[in-house]
């Protein structure tokens, strides 16, 4: 499982990921940070990653994307710091692996986690 961390993440997610054993490349990390988010989404797709993002926006393009393998966390959590982050996350591994594996958008939030399959009808 591949995942690109957008900017508002922070990168200590990334280093969890990598030592969970994920391929997780950070924009910041890359170089990539003046990315617009259709370029981010554009490399996702091309790269076969999912994006983790607390960017909103990521689920609207996911969701008008058509023929693409589209996989999208969206993260809409009032605690931001990333031990929270991790928790969340660490949630969505274990509980939505086989999730994980479609089309789809996630978005985490603090008591809940939705998961919507793409696409949207």
């Amino acid at each position: 499982m591949k995942w690109l961390l957008d900017m508002g993440v922070s990168s200590r997610v990334a280093d969890w990921l990598r030592q969970q054993g994920y391929d997780a490349v950070h924009l910041r990390d890359a170089g990539l940070q003046r990315l617009s988010d259709d370029q981010i989404f554009e490399k996702a797709v091309r790269e076969d990653r999912i994006v983790l993002t607390f960017d909103l926006d990521f689920a609207d393009i996911a969701a008008q994307a058509v023929g693409d393998v589209v996989q999208v966390v969206v993260l809409r959590l009032r605690n931001a710091r990333s031990d929270h982050v991790i928790e969340r996350l660490r949630k969505v591994l274990s509980d939505h692996e086989n999730d994980l594996l479609t089309n789809f958008i996630i978005t985490v939030e603090g008591s809940r986690i939705r998961v919507r399959r793409l696409p949207i009808q």
